[in-house]
This record gives C-alpha cells, sequence and structure tokens, in this order.
C-alpha cells in the first residue's frame, strides 16, 4: 500500500499543505487487535473497515501527498500481549494507532501511547477506566463508552421487557465487567431489583453452577456482560437444563459465532450495538465500496474504524502535518464528518455523543431492530 504518488492531484495537495514533494512520506498506521483467539472476528472487523478506509484515501492521493500503510499487529485480546505490541508500536516509530479492539488490552496499551506521544484511535473498546478522569492527549475512541450503552439496555428492558425477576453476569473482565455493572447501576436507579449479579470465568466450558443459580432464582431475564463465546455457552446450556429467560449482551456478543455456538437458543437474544450506520442512505456508495473489495461491512465496527482513519487523515490534512502530537491537538479541538455521522472530542477523547440501538439476533445470523 506504500505508493509513490505520480498525480498532478497530488502534487496539488502537497502545494496547499505547504510541502514539497521531497517532503512527502508514508504515513504508517498500526492496526492493533486481535488476528488469533476466540474473539479474532471482531480484530477481523477493524481490519476490514481499517483497511477499506486506507485504500479508499490512498486511491484519491493520500493525506497531504502521504500515502498511508496499514501494519497489522496481533494482540490476541489479551493485556500480556498488547503491552509488547504497544512498545513495537514505539520502537518502530509508527505514530498512529487504529485500535485496540479489547477494553482489557486496550487500557495497558493506551499507557504506553499516551507517555510515548502516539495517536490511538479505538473503534471498539467501551469501557469508561480507559480515559475517565484521564485527560488524555493522544487518546481517542470512535465508538461510545459502557457507561452511554448501558443505559440504553437498561432503558429497553425497563420500558419493553418489564421482567419480574432479572440476573446481572460477566466475565470478569474489563470491558465485560464494566458494562455489566452500567447496566445493573442503572436497572437499580430505576428501582428494577437485580437478584443475581456475578461473574463467570471466561474460557470456562460448563457454566451449569451459575445456570443452576439462575433457575433456582427463576429469572426472567439475564444481562450478560462479555463476548459471545461465553454468552453462547450460557444461552445453550440454560435453555438444556429449562432456563426460559430472555438474554441480553453488549456488541460483544453480535457475531454470527454465536449461533455456531448456541444453535437455536440464540434465536431472540437481545443486545445493544453501535447504530446500523451501514443502512444509512448517505453510506451507500461506501456499502458498495465494501461489497467490491468482498469485505463485510454489517458488524458493529466496520465503519466505526473507518472512520477512525478518516479522522487521523483529515486531521493530518488540517494540523498540515503528520506529526502526532500536532494531529492529536487538531483532533480535540475540531469536528469530523465520518461515516458514523458528524463527531467530536471531549478532553478525555471520548465522543460527545455515539448511538446505540438495540437489536434482536435470529438463528441465521441476521439481526432486526428491537420492538
Amino acid at each position: 500500500m506504500s505508493l509513490h504518488l505520480k498525480s498532478l492531484s497530488a502534487a496539488v495537495v502537497l502545494a496547499a499543505l505547504g510541502l514539497s514533494a521531497a517532503q512527502a512520506e508514508t504515513v504508517k498506521i498500526a492496526i492493533a487487535g486481535p488476528q488469533t483467539g476466540s474473539v479474532a472476528q471482531f480484530g477481523d472487523m477493524v481490519s476490514a473497515g481499517a483497511l477499506t478506509a486506507i485504500e479508499v484515501i490512498n486511491a484519491a492521493g493520500g493525506v497531504g501527498g502521504n500515502q498511508l500503510e496499514a501494519v497489522p499487529m496481533d494482540d490476541g485480546c489479551e493485556p500480556k500481549q498488547a503491552v509488547p505490541v504497544a512498545n513495537k508500536v514505539v520502537s518502530e516509530k509508527i505514530g498512529f494507532v487504529i485500535g485496540h479492539v479489547c477494553s482489557g488490552a486496550t487500557i495497558p496499551a493506551a499507557d504506553i501511547y499516551e507517555n510515548e506521544g502516539v495517536v490511538m484511535i479505538t473503534p471498539s473498546a467501551t469501557s469508561p477506566v480507559l480515559t475517565e478522569g484521564k485527560k488524555r492527549k493522544f487518546i481517542f475512541r470512535t465508538i461510545g463508552r459502557d457507561d452511554q450503552q448501558g443505559p440504553i439496555a437498561a432503558a429497553y428492558i425497563i420500558d419493553k421487557v418489564k421482567p419480574k425477576k432479572v440476573a446481572v453476569l460477566h466475565d470478569k473482565q474489563s470491558y465485560g465487567q464494566g458494562i455489566a455493572t452500567a447496566v445493573k447501576n442503572a436497572l437499580e436507579k430505576a428501582k428494577i431489583a437485580v437478584s443475581l449479579f456475578e461473574g463467570v470465568n471466561a474460557g470456562d466450558s460448563d457454566y451449569s453452577a451459575v445456570v443452576t443459580k439462575l433457575k433456582s432464582a427463576g429469572v426472567d431475564f439475564v444481562y450478560f456482560g462479555g463476548y459471545h463465546p461465553e454468552m453462547g455457552l450460557l444461552l445453550r446450556q440454560s435453555r438444556e437444563q429449562g432456563v426460559k429467560a430472555t438474554f441480553m449482551g453488549p456488541e460483544g456478543v453480535g457475531t454470527k459465532d454465536i449461533t455456531s455456538i448456541a444453535g437455536p437458543a440464540s434465536e431472540g437474544m437481545l443486545l445493544t450495538l453501535p447504530a446500523d450506520f451501514i443502512s444509512d442512505p448517505a453510506n451507500a456508495a461506501l456499502a458498495k465500496t465494501f461489497a467490491d473489495k468482498k469485505r463485510d461491512s454489517n458488524g458493529p465496527f466496520q465503519l466505526t474504524a473507518y472512520s477512525a482513519v478518516k479522522v487521523i487523515a483529515d486531521a493530518i490534512v488540517g494540523a498540515k502535518s503528520a506529526n502526532p502530537t500536532k494531529v492529536a491537538a487538531y483532533i480535540h479541538k475540531n469536528t469530523f464528518d465520518t461515516p458514523i455521522g458528524k463527531i467530536a472530542y471531549d478532553a478525555q477523547g471520548d465522543l460527545k455523543a455515539f448511538k446505540f440501538d438495540v437489536f434482536e439476533w435470529h438463528q441465521d445470523g441476521s439481526k432486526t431492530p428491537a420492538k
């Protein structure tokens, strides 16, 4: 993807930014996330969105006469792997990162990027811990936080489901526990009692003990904070034990692989996801671009990743520099038109607004807006 610019339009862009052809260079962007492991599907979504954006931008002449180059890096969604990945980004003098994907991996990596002056935009990490109270200079998101998503889920539970007994489960990890706690707090604020709040071990294959607790408590609604492997097993094993409660989860359960785990038990699962941006008529041409490149655009993170690249590219043009410090300062002070809408940042690097919606999952791997 490192191509030399030969067109007149590129020269015009260079002149407009006050750069000479000799100053043009490749701008490397690391795409950091799980390429392996049980949630590699989410890394694939981020890669699809980021690569598509990079290719589209390069085809149009790059940014400031510079071509963008993707540098994939695998953290396996593991904090212990994320730290060496972040150190590798720094040692290779890469100034920009799309990722990381999982909150647990993103948080320790972000500390390194912040200290070393690397601009990181995560399209998927929702944990408030990443930014809360830290006034980050170099850390941003193109997705909302758990405390934005949780109330959306809770409002639907309260207004539409109206359960009698609720259980809230989580996987004891930064992302899962964070979103589960946000939902629990919102329910309790609305005077909805949570009969059971408990963590399960991610990676286990037998959740019969907690399923027995669900059955004994007589819950008719279960919210689970975590990823699809655990949610799939909880759904299947609950149905096998006769638990008929409605299940709901966050965007981390929204992958077709949940059906291969849960089978028919996945039908009717509720989940919160970023709004269906790809269906916006304004993104029709972009949807075709994804299709032409034979990339799926229907997951929760493709367009947030595409938007993250676009923010970096637009900020390089706006700052008239590929210096990460100048780019970061520009991001903080400006708004950006992206496939997920017009976005702007607060002092922490969080989006001032983000739209989550509630969907119903179907056994064939599709989803529809929840009624």
